[in-house]
C-alpha cells in the first residue's frame, strides 16, 4: 500500500452552530453516540492512514489531546498543530508542511461524515494514485452552496468554481482530498481570496491546470454529511442513530476499525472496553470480542 499521511482539519469558529459552539468546538459536539470528530478520523483509518496530524484552534488543542492522546491505543501516531485563525482549508497544507515532509496526504475536514457500502474500496483506490490529486464529487440539489466541479462527457474535470451563482454542475466537491507530494508547494503559491482565505478550490484548480486532477463521483447509496449547521448536525445524528439501531453495528467506531485492521489485538480492545463495559459503547466493544 502506497505510503501516505493524514491531516484532520478541525479548526474554525463553528459560528453557524452558535450558541452550541460558544464554549466548545463543533467537532466535539455529539453525533448520536460519538463526538463529531470520530467520523472523519474513522474515514482516515478506513483508508489505512495511521500517521495523522490534527489541526485545531489553540484553545481546543488540549481537548483533542485529552480525547485521543497520541493515538497509540488505536495503533495510530497522532500529532497536533494549531491554526490560530480560520485562514482557509489550504492553509492546513502549510501548517503541516514539516509533518508531511514531501509525502502524499489525505486531507479531511473535521465536520464531514462519509458512509456507504464500498467506501473503504473507494478510499484505497484513491490513496494508490501516486500522481496528482483526487477529489470526490457528490450530487447535491443546491450546488450554489458549494465548490462545484464541472465534468466533460467522459467524466473528466474541466472547471471548478467556488459557490457559483449559476452552477453548471450538480457535483459538489466534498471535504475529502488526496494530494501528491506537490500539495504544500502549490498551496504556498496561492493568494488569499476576497474573503482573506487560502481556498482549497484554488489548490484543486492548480492541479486541474496541470492536468493532474481526478474526480471520483460518489454514487447513490453513499452518504456525505457536512454537520456544520444545526439542521445538518441533527440530520447526521438521526442518520447514524437509525442505521445503528436497525443493524446493531456502529458507524465511526474507531476502536473497532483499529481492531479489525489488526492494528490492535483482542487484549488491547478489551482494555479499552472494560472501563466502560456498563455503557452501550463499551458493551458493543465487548460484544465484538465475544463474537
Amino acid at each position: 500500500m502506497t505510503a501516505i499521511k493524514g491531516i484532520l482539519l478541525a479548526g474554525g469558529t463553528g459560528s453557524r452552530l452558535y450558541p452550541l459552539t460558544s464554549v466548545i468546538t463543533k467537532q466535539m459536539l455529539p453525533v448520536y453516540d460519538k463526538p463529531l470528530l470520530y467520523y472523519p478520523l474513522a474515514t482516515l483509518m478506513l483508508a489505512g492512514v495511521r500517521d495523522i496530524l490534527v489541526i485545531s484552534t489553540p484553545e481546543e488543542q488540549p481537548n483533542y489531546q485529552r480525547l485521543l492522546g497520541d493515538g497509540s491505543q488505536l495503533g495510530l501516531s497522532l500529532s497536533y498543530a494549531v491554526q490560530p485563525e480560520p485562514n482557509g482549508i489550504a492553509e492546513a497544507l502549510l501548517i503541516g508542511r514539516s509533518f508531511l515532509a514531501g509525502s502524499r496526504v489525505m486531507l479531511i475536514l473535521g465536520d464531514n461524515i462519509f458512509f456507504g457500502h464500498g467506501l473503504q474500496t473507494v478510499l484505497h483506490a484513491a490513496r494508490e494514485q501516486a500522481d496528482g490529486a483526487t477529489v470526490f464529487g457528490y450530487w447535491v440539489s443546491d450546488p450554489q452552496r458549494f465548490g462545484v466541479v464541472e465534468l466533460d462527457p467522459d467524466g473528466r474535470p474541466i472547471a471548478i468554481t467556488e459557490k457559483p451563482a449559476e452552477p453548471r454542475s450538480h457535483y459538489a466537491v466534498t471535504g475529502l482530498y488526496f494530494y501528491d507530494h506537490r500539495a504544500s508547494d502549490l498551496a504556498a503559491e496561492l493568494k488569499p481570496s476576497a474573503r482573506g482565505e487560502l481556498e482549497i478550490t484554488d489548490l484543486n484548480r492548480s492541479y486541474l491546470e496541470l492536468g493532474k486532477l481526478s474526480v471520483h463521483r460518489l454514487q447513490r447509496g453513499f452518504a456525505w454529511l457536512d454537520a456544520g449547521t444545526p439542521d445538518a448536525l441533527l440530520d447526521a445524528a438521526n442518520y447514524v442513530a437509525t442505521l445503528e439501531r436497525r443493524q446493531g453495528l456502529k458507524i465511526g467506531c474507531i476502536e473497532e476499525i483499529a481492531w479489525r485492521a489488526g492494528w490492535i489485538g483482542d487484549g488491547d480492545l478489551e482494555r479499552l472496553a472494560r472501563p466502560i463495559k456498563d455503557v452501550d459503547y463499551g458493551r458493543y466493544l465487548m460484544k465484538l470480542l465475544a463474537e
